[in-house]
């Protein structure tokens, strides 16, 4: 999963999601430098990564992706999960509830500031800027969002073709979040209230 559903599967706890929006630039012990409830975030945020990257929908979305993307197809599927969740009406009924959720994903990073890394003090900038939550429902959003994935990766050069598979598999796609999100969102909430009760 991608900022926006991680943000979401924080549950409006303000020191879960900083830590599910961080865990990917916290490395090894460095995790204990921060206060339990960051941590807690980091750790659903890793268990999220796990679940979605074993779960059946998300190997047969990944498989669009293969091909031209290898081992990076996942992360591709990770925004496109985005796109979908950003349009979906069981979540957002309109986008006035998502720019809504938005601005209080970056007003509560705002006010965890300090405890960012260094890399995600960053990018939060950027993309507060340019309303990267808001803005993964339009094609630009996720068309930008690849191109940000090249340039951070080691090994591909290119996302026109990414973009070229989104949009010819779109449907398909969408299927496949159809039958992932639910299952992730009700797993995320059993793992965040054993969390909470620690």
């Amino acid at each position: 999963m991608n900022y926006l559903a991680h943000a979401y599967l924080s549950f409006h706890q303000p020191e879960i999601l900083t830590g599910n929006m961080i865990s990917d630039f916290v490395k090894g012990k460095t995790k204990f430098n921060y206060p339990q409830g960051i941590q807690n975030g980091i750790a659903l945020h890793r268990a999220i990564d796990e679940f979605t990257d074993a779960h059946p929908a998300t190997k047969k979305a990944r498989e669009f992706f293969r091909s031209a993307y290898r081992l990076y197809s996942g992360a591709f599927i990770d925004i496109v999960y985005d796109h979908f969740l950003a349009l979906d009406t069981n979540e957002f009924k309109n986008p006035t509830d998502l720019q809504n959720f938005s601005n209080q994903v970056y007003h509560t990073l705002q006010n965890n500031f300090l405890f960012l890394p260094h890399p995600f003090q960053y990018i939060f900038p950027h993309m507060k800027q340019h309303n990267w939550l808001f803005n993964y429902q339009y094609a630009f959003g996720i068309e930008k969002s690849f191109e940000g994935l090249v340039r951070r990766a080691a090994y591909i050069n290119e996302s026109a073709s990414a973009f070229a598979i989104f949009n010819k598999n779109y449907t398909e796609l969408k299927e496949c979040y159809d039958i992932f999100f639910p299952t992730v969102k009700k797993f995320a909430a059993h793992y965040a209230g054993n969390l909470l009760l620690i």
